[in-house]
């Protein structure tokens, strides 16, 4: 889903002061941070039997959803004009550069120190994200100020992601969100490799800005459908919450917690916490 601005942070930047507290203290960009060994729990042996299980289970998913799919795709039709689907850029597993080569990105912050030419560094990819459309199609231009994406210096890690009443989600969309039927395209992208089943849910390009420069790293791996942050309150965790689940997942990441936390998502789902 689209991560918004809140409606009270939305109107209590309106102002041309609050946007030039914003210019000063986030330019604009996110950063390229340095490669670091990443710890793991699992060796490739593990990993490599984890992938196919993913290749199983997405591919057996998507068959299986496939009717509940369909029926969703004709409802959010019917309930509101506009396209089924919701497709939306959003970056997945950053790349690897050389710093000699980021020398002169002007959409990238550089680290502390600037580029070592032969080091290497995470830079931001992106990828295609498909879900259920659960937000009437012409969102942006009936509550741009929710739209925003403006927050004062230390502001950002206390909002919500989600509004627990947001007025874009459509009649049709709350149900879907409520089951989490919205999220089921989303196994094509793990399908395919631009996902896992678990990780950290992908973000919307417009918030990196405001994501300091250790919480990058949260891109060092790829996102998923479901995470630390999703079975320890989802849709009722602020920014800062959700980056400090995700990077923690990062830290920690295994395949037997992978497993566990696939589990519980199971669980939560069933009971819909945090899910609106």
């Amino acid at each position: 889903m689209l991560t918004p601005v809140s409606a009270d942070a939305a109107a209590a930047l309106a102002g041309g002061d609050d946007d030039s507290d914003v210019k000063r203290a986030y330019p604009g960009r996110p950063y390229a941070v340095p490669v670091r060994a990443l710890p793991s729990g699992s060796g490739p042996v593990a990993e490599t039997l984890y992938r196919a299980f993913e290749i199983i289970v997405a591919a057996v998913g998507l068959i299986l959803a496939l009717p509940i799919m369909a029926v969703g795709a004709a409802l959010v039709r019917c309930d509101s004009p506009g396209s089924p689907l919701f497709l939306h850029r959003r970056p997945g597993r950053s790349q690897r550069v050389r710093g000699r080569d980021l020398a002169h990105r002007p959409d990238l912050r550089a680290p502390p120190g600037g580029y070592a030419p032969e080091g290497l560094y995470f830079v931001p990819r992106y990828f295609t994200m498909a879900k259920l459309r659960t937000m009437h199609s012409d969102a942006r231009t009936r509550f741009p100020e929710l739209y925003s994406y403006r927050f004062a210096a230390g502001e950002f890690h206390k909002q919500m992601p989600t509004l627990r009443h947001d007025p874009r989600v459509t009649r049709i969309g709350g149900v879907l969100r409520k089951l989490s039927v919205d999220e089921l395209p989303n196994l094509w992208s793990v399908l395919i490799g631009d996902m896992r089943l678990v990780g950290p849910r992908p973000e919307a390009p417009e918030v990196l800005r405001y994501y300091s420069f250790e919480e990058m790293y949260k891109f060092a791996i790829k996102p998923g459908i479901t995470g630390l942050a999703q079975i320890n309150g989802r849709g009722l965790l602020n920014w800062g919450e959700t980056l400090a689940f995700d990077l923690e997942y990062v830290r920690t990441r295994t395949v037997m917690l992978d497993l566990k936390i696939l589990a519980i998502t199971l669980k939560q789902v069933l009971s819909r916490h945090g899910a609106f």
